[in-house]
């Protein structure tokens, strides 16, 4: 039998947390649980887990510090935040510092569920390791180590990050739309109904990575009313 995949909860409302460890139980995760940021962090430090579901508003180290930390150790480690500030401000300020996705509190049970199993679907090992591929403007990817270089710069990639230049790079000859990324990459499988800014929030992290000047991209290229389109050299 495989593994259950482990989870680690960092919720500090003892109502809200104890329903997530019992839903995570019955759903078959192996779930460790923590009531405030540091003793989340100590516990992300400590142990080998698949995801972590951080809520935002925490004592102590709040969501997005225990999500900074993680990524300046782990860019393979998947996360996903739970926030009740759901201003576009703090969106992008989470996934900026390298979380996978967020869901809006109040959440239902059944969504939440399905966007922890469609990240894990994403992370979790896959088969043989991808080539390396090359871009427009001088840039190697090297998948199997989330980096790249352009000249002399290295460049980190968060596994999220390099799996959706794997698909848009495998998909190279055209316009790959929001919602096939998100069935795709992020593994939801009725992307129109969900709703969230991640694709739109990732493309832009990887044009700071890829692109020159961000504001006028030549690798990684937005097509009008059709989606993302990256550039091969």
């Amino acid at each position: 039998m495989a593994d259950k995949p482990r989870i680690l909860i960092v919720e500090d409302e003892p109502a809200i947390r104890t329903g997530l460890v019992d839903v995570f139980t019955y759903h078959g995760f192996a779930v460790t649980e923590a009531a405030d940021g540091e003793a989340g962090w100590r516990a992300a430090r400590g142990g080998r887990f698949d995801l972590l579901l951080l809520d935002v508003m925490l004592p102590g180290l709040d969501g997005f510090e225990i999500c900074r930390r993680v990524r300046a150790e782990d860019r393979e480690i998947a996360v996903i935040l739970l926030t009740a500030r759901g201003t576009d401000e703090d969106v992008i300020h989470g996934l900026q510092l390298g979380a996978d996705d967020y869901v809006a509190k109040p959440f239902s049970i059944a969504e939440l569920v399905l966007r922890v199993n469609a990240v894990l679907r994403r992370t979790r090992p896959a088969s043989a390791p991808a080539q390396r591929f090359s871009l427009l403007g001088g840039i190697e990817i090297d998948p199997p180590n989330l980096q790249g270089t352009r000249g002399d710069t290295a460049i980190a990639f968060t596994r999220r990050e390099m799996d959706l230049l794997q698909y848009l790079h495998a998909s190279r000859e055209r316009a790959v739309s929001r919602e096939e990324l998100l069935q795709r990459v992020w593994g939801y499988g009725n992307a129109v109904e969900i709703e969230t800014r991640t694709v739109d929030i990732h493309i832009a992290k990887l044009r700071r990575k890829l692109e020159v000047d961000p504001a006028l991209p030549r690798v990684l290229l937005t097509v009008r009313g059709a989606g993302y389109r990256l550039i091969g050299a």
